[in-house]
């Protein structure tokens, strides 16, 4: 009974196995290289490749010739290269075979609460680590933790950190990266080197652009490019970001400043400008009109105050009282929208105050 069920099932299941063997060849043979997002693509690979941050290239650099570095601290605004500098000194020191084994990367998106830090950070800094690579060059007898967003992790948890960073200074080396340093607590900031990333300058910016669309054959105009510097604000990894969905969505055609304003989200300046002479109609049916139309078009509120605010301040049209004022009102909304308030009705509160000082001396 036994060999009558095992002789078809041996016949059955071969076929498949076969078949199963040719699918995996063919499909294997047919796999081309992923594509990339360009913002990994273009990553600096090594510490020379980074951008405009010179006193923090020039320590470690420094640091790199004698593999030893002290414990980091990277602050800064997003987009300004923290987490490619240290990523970058880690492979220089440690090499693409030990980088894996020597580096512990934990990002926001990680669980970092103090288990987390008392177990799994605990045990990979008290491993020993070996002073020697394959391909013959010096290498540092320390691992590195590299702690991203570090400013969202509790302060209990930043706390238990402070202790392993004291113990296991042998062994490990930490480095925190954040965008506001207020938020780590004093007893870790005093036990690293803080380094303060500066948004980067226009020039660098439009010169990596550039250096990016040429390497990736994009067409695309002078002034598109400095828009995108403009509307990114000093965020390279924003902007290189914008160009991949600008190329994607033109397919090889030249990019424009117009493409760069839709890809962006920015509101366009002629619907700012219809929107401030709707305030100064004084007719209060014609701005809710406005209003709703902005918000139907799918424009953020939140975009809208940080343009406004921008043309409000840099505007001769506006006195002194007045810019106080709505600039006030401007502060007030973005405390709401941030709270979670309706969109429609703090633009309408918005628009009915910016009505209210433009009207009043007419």
């Amino acid at each position: 009974m036994q060999a009558f069920l095992k002789g078809p099932s041996s016949i059955s299941t071969k076929p498949l196995a076969t078949k199963e063997k040719s699918a995996a060849g063919s499909s294997g043979e047919g796999k081309r290289s992923k594509p990339i997002p360009w913002v990994e693509k273009y990553r600096p690979k090594n510490v020379d490749e980074v951008a405009f941050q010179d006193e923090v290239v020039a320590v470690l650099k420094k640091s790199l010739e004698g593999a030893d570095l002290p414990n980091l601290l990277f602050y800064g605004p997003p987009g300004t290269g923290k987490t490619s500098t240290i990523l970058a000194a880690a492979r220089e020191l440690f090499g693409p075979e030990l980088f894996r084994q020597r580096v512990l990367e934990l990002n926001a998106s990680d669980e970092r609460g103090i288990q987390v830090i008392r177990e799994k950070v605990k045990a990979f800094a008290q491993l020993t680590a070996s002073g020697s690579r394959s391909d013959g060059k010096m290498c540092p007898p320390f691992k590195i933790v590299i702690l991203d967003e570090a400013d969202s992790m509790t302060s209990a948890a930043q706390a238990a950190l402070r202790r392993t960073m004291e113990k296991e200074s042998k062994t490990t080396r930490f480095c925190l990266i954040c965008n506001y340093i207020s938020r780590i607590i004093e007893p870790l900031t005093s036990r690293c080197s803080k380094f303060r990333f500066k948004p980067l300058s226009d020039s660098i910016q439009q010169q990596r652009l550039l250096d990016v669309s040429e390497k990736e054959h994009v067409k695309i105009s002078n002034e598109a490019v400095s828009y995108l510097v403009k509307v990114s604000e000093g965020d390279l990894r924003k902007a290189i970001t914008f160009l991949q969905s600008a190329t994607r969505l033109m397919g090889g055609q030249e990019i424009t400043e117009k493409i760069v304003t839709e890809i962006a989200g920015v509101i366009p300046k002629e619907t700012i400008d219809e929107l401030l002479l709707g305030c100064q109609s004084g007719s209060f049916e014609k701005l809710e009109t406005l209003a709703k139309n902005l918000i139907n078009e799918g424009f953020a509120v939140a975009q809208l105050v940080n343009q406004l605010h921008d043309k409000v301040v840099e505007s001769e049209d506006f006195s002194d009282k007045q810019k106080s004022a709505i600039v006030e009102k401007l502060a007030e909304v973005d405390k709401c929208l941030a709270d979670g308030a309706d969109e429609f009705l703090q633009l309408m509160s918005l628009c009915a105050l910016v009505m209210q000082q433009l009207t009043r001396n007419t």
